[in-house]
């Protein structure tokens, strides 16, 4: 059974938005540790879990099996609609 963190504190807005601008602009697929180095300092590592885990549910980004980030959130509508139609594209 596992057990549930306790969160101390929520991400505010603009963290949110500032972790997705960096996967979004990150030249290569960056890791957690990576990503959360390039961040300013002063984010938890908690915190960037925490954003990774809700971008994850929310279908925003996917996580490789050798732990690299990519972001795959359709912002375009034509592109989204191309995405749904794929053969590739399986949401699970």
């Amino acid at each position: 059974m596992r057990q549930l963190q306790q969160v101390l504190h929520y991400p505010r807005l603009d963290t949110v938005l500032m972790v997705e601008d960096a996967i979004k602009k990150a030249k290569d697929y960056p890791t957690r540790t990576k990503l959360w180095r390039s961040l300013p300092k002063g984010m938890q590592y908690q915190t960037l879990q925490l954003i990774l885990k809700y971008l994850l549910e929310s279908n925003k980004i996917f996580i490789t099996r050798d732990g690299k980030i990519m972001w795959i959130f359709a912002e375009n509508p034509a592109a989204k609609k191309m995405m749904d139609k794929s053969v590739a594209y399986a949401r699970s």
